[in-house]
């Protein structure tokens, strides 16, 4: 794998991984009743995953352009962690509103 890859591989898991920390991070506030900062985590979620979405689009383009890119498993960790990432954030702002709806906030 070439040391660009590499690199770009190793963002997408740093970035991917700072999502999921902040959507956790989200569902914690939640629990402790402290719903504006939760969604403010969410939003900080959502923009680490825009990041790492344009980084992967450029991958992607790059590809239909008919360069050749090499799939390592580093790419397919990051892309799995990607994944996760986003699935996280999705659930924790679906059980962040149900911590809202309980406490009636």
């Amino acid at each position: 794998m070439n040391e660009e890859l590499f690199e770009i591989a190793m963002g997408l898991i740093v970035t991917a991984g700072s999502a999921r920390s902040y959507a956790m991070e989200g569902m914690q506030l939640a629990k402790e009743g402290k719903f504006e900062e939760a969604h403010a985590a969410i939003e900080e979620a959502e923009q680490a995953l825009i990041e790492a979405h344009h980084v992967q689009t450029s991958l992607l383009s790059r590809a239909a352009n008919g360069e050749s890119i090499e799939i390592s498993i580093y790419m397919v960790h990051a892309q799995d962690h990607l994944m996760t990432s986003i699935l996280a954030k999705d659930m924790a702002k679906e059980i962040i509103e149900l911590h809202q709806l309980r406490a009636g906030a």
